[in-house]
């Protein structure tokens, strides 16, 4: 329906619907529904991130620190943040990552600066914006050859993204956009009841309490 709405009772689907333990928070499990979904999915089933990977995240908001745990939880070997807001490299570092670079305090294109970083590009990198600028950015700063970029954030209606990277006009032919994952990237059963129990076993660091069950 394309809507975000409050209600105290709703009408869905049944394939809509997941059952979770009724001992589990509320005011921890109700950030499953979206944002922690997306991005814990974009990168454990939609990239698939491999042991030992380098992946570039844009943007830290929930979306993006999902996507840190779910590379934390692969094996990455090297998480690179990308905000314009300094305080979120302590929130970037709590969930995972291990370096955090703010592109307006650097005098180069952040792409160039993270292929000099990682000497010659990310093997996954991720748009947590929904900035068409960002985009090409991210998209711009996979490796040439295998780099995939995941797009998960959703662009305004009518923005378009364009890419020339110098020296490189066939980087989309290349295969680097790998997937567009603009919704849920898991599906909402088995996934999210998968979710849950992942919190019984392991700190994920959801808000300052955590997600972290204790059942």
């Amino acid at each position: 329906m394309g809507t975000s709405t409050f209600s105290q009772f709703t009408v869905v689907a049944d394939i809509s619907v997941v059952a979770i333990t009724p001992r589990a928070p509320m005011d921890r499990t109700c950030l499953l529904g979206c944002g922690i979904t997306t991005g814990y999915g974009a990168a454990i089933i939609t990239a698939k991130i491999e042991r030992g990977s380098t992946v570039a995240v844009f943007g830290a908001g929930c979306v993006g620190l999902s996507v840190i745990q779910g590379a934390v939880k692969c094996g990455a070997s090297r998480i690179v943040v990308v905000d314009v807001n300094d305080s979120k490299e302590e929130w970037g570092r709590k969930f995972g990552a291990t370096d955090f670079v703010n592109p307006t305090k650097i005098n180069k294109p952040i792409q160039q600066h993270l292929i000099e970083m990682t000497d010659g590009g990310l093997d996954y990198t991720f748009d947590c914006t929904g900035n068409v600028h960002v985009m090409r950015a991210a998209l711009e700063a996979c490796h040439k050859g295998w780099g995939q970029s995941i797009i998960i954030g959703v662009a305004a209606a009518g923005e378009e993204i364009s890419t020339r990277r110098k020296s490189d006009p066939f980087l989309i032919l290349w295969g680097n956009i790998d997937n567009f994952s603009l919704t849920i990237a898991v599906g909402p059963q088995r996934s999210s009841w998968s979710l849950v129990v992942y919190g019984r076993e392991v700190r994920s660091e959801v808000s300052r309490g955590g997600l972290n069950f204790q059942i």
